[in-house]
């Protein structure tokens, strides 16, 4: 059987098929399309991928509501009387405002544009050959876009856990919610449910969450959640989860026990790579994800691979696979350069901002030839202190040589705005010499960039 394309011809034979309908996988499909070229698009669930539907994007709805009650919380007695109350049903119900039409939208989009669009699961029969749908599909090229998906601890009574996803869909918040992981989504996540009235805990099975950022910086995260009453318990590996009347018991080996009405696995992501019989089309993989090579292509050499399914340094982010995308799309259209990433600013929306680009300050105070370190506490600055925040901090990092900026670390609720000013500093190798050059809005977040060097 062959597939109709939105022109009503029968065709079943592609220029490009991509896999998976997430950011990365659309914008390649729309790019590819405006060359003239044959493009479909797979995919297994929801159209869109994992950021609009069940990530990033209906996660800020979440925090827009948790933001306004923070800050009204800091100013209470300072011009306001009372901080309002988060009404979790009617703000899930606001959040499917968002994500309800985001799946069909993007297919809509996508057959309107005369990409063929195709739904199913897909394994590889050879390098030119898949079956999608039960159907078979080939194309002188392919693209894994597929994304990744919560992992689960391999615990006694895993099946218990709930993932990010669920939490996203809670039309009640539980009277207490652990999160075992300490990762990004752990820290988001507990600032949310705090925030609306949650006992919140954090189980991580060492003392070293968020091993990506600088230590200070997660210490004074840590310790701004404790203010809030997020608990945290260090050092412990949940051994079994068991359900009784009252809601789970969380156990460890060495006798740690936790009683809680909701637990979720908050120990980061598995891409989704493992179902596509990729050892049929010669593509190498692991628990990692897709090896590519400096052209995103994969040990196939007609497959290439961009997006969280990449086993890479670089953070898996949304905004990292549309560069990808980006960088395919030129390939594709005749140009043979290796891809060369950015530097990318990675933000954790908790309470505050946790935001960094660029060198890690805990590198950089390993090199003090190289680095100059400035570690600034900002709270009593205008920009924060109007707010009545309780902390605001900032470590920037430049070069000793060319007096550039090369890396920077800010914890604020204003940091992850004005991160993206640090990385396009740091990307255009900016000294505080340039800076000057510009005049910004005044007060403003961004006027306060040249006091930073």
């Amino acid at each position: 059987m062959s597939y109709l394309n939105n022109g009503g011809i029968l065709m079943n034979k592609f220029d490009v098929v991509i896999l998976g309908a997430g950011p990365g996988g659309g914008a390649l499909a729309y790019a590819l399309k405006a060359q003239d070229l044959k493009v479909a698009v797979v995919e297994e669930n929801l159209w869109g991928g994992t950021c609009p539907n069940r990530g990033c994007d209906p996660k800020k709805v979440l925090l827009a509501a948790v933001d306004a009650r923070r800050h009204s919380q800091y100013l209470e007695g300072n011009g306001l009387k009372k901080a309002p109350e988060i009404d979790w049903p009617a703000l899930i119900k606001f959040e499917k405002t968002f994500t309800d039409p985001v799946s069909e939208g993007t297919k809509t989009g996508l057959k309107n544009a005369g990409i063929t669009v195709i739904d199913g699961s897909v394994k590889f029969v050879d390098k030119h050959t898949i079956f999608a749908n039960d159907q078979k599909v080939t194309a002188d090229k392919f693209v894994i876009a597929t994304g990744a998906r919560p992992g689960l601890l391999e615990v006694d009574g895993k099946h218990h856990f709930k993932t990010s996803t669920d939490f996203l869909q809670m039309t009640q918040m539980p009277k207490t919610v652990t999160f075992v992981g300490g990762g990004y989504i752990a820290f988001e996540f507990a600032a949310i449910a705090s925030a609306a009235g949650a006992q919140v805990h954090i189980v991580h099975h060492n003392d070293r969450p968020l091993k990506a950022f600088p230590q200070a910086d997660v210490q004074r995260l840590v310790h701004q959640l404790k203010e809030v009453g997020v608990q945290f318990h260090f050092g412990v590996d949940i051994s079994r989860i068991e359900k009784n009347e009252t809601g789970y018991e969380l156990i460890s080996a060495q006798g740690f026990s936790l009683q809680t009405d909701q637990v979720f696995c908050t120990a980061g992501r598995i891409p989704n790579d493992d179902t596509l019989a990729l050892e049929k089309a010669g593509v190498k993989y692991s628990k990692k994800g897709i090896e590519v090579d400096d052209h995103l292509r994969t040990t196939a050499e007609n497959i290439y691979a961009l997006g969280d399914v990449v086993d890479k340094t670089q953070p898996k982010l949304t905004p990292v696979s549309g560069f990808e995308a980006h960088y395919l799309a030129e390939l594709f259209g005749g140009h043979d350069k290796s891809i060369r990433y950015p530097a990318i600013p990675t933000v954790i929306y908790g309470d505050p901002r946790l935001a960094m680009v660029g060198v890690n300050a805990d590198e950089a105070q390993k090199q003090t030839s190289i680095y100059k370190v400035s570690d600034m506490d900002i709270t009593g600055w205008f920009t924060y202190r109007r707010l009545n925040e309780p902390l605001a901090h900032a470590t920037v990092i430049t070069s000793k040589k060319t007096g550039a900026v090369v890396g920077a670390s800010l914890m604020s609720s204003e940091a992850d705005d004005l991160i993206n000013y640090f990385a396009m500093a740091i990307n255009r190798q900016l000294t505080p010499e340039s800076l000057k050059e510009t005049i910004f809005a005044y007060p403003t977040a961004a006027s306060d960039l040249t006091y930073f060097m």
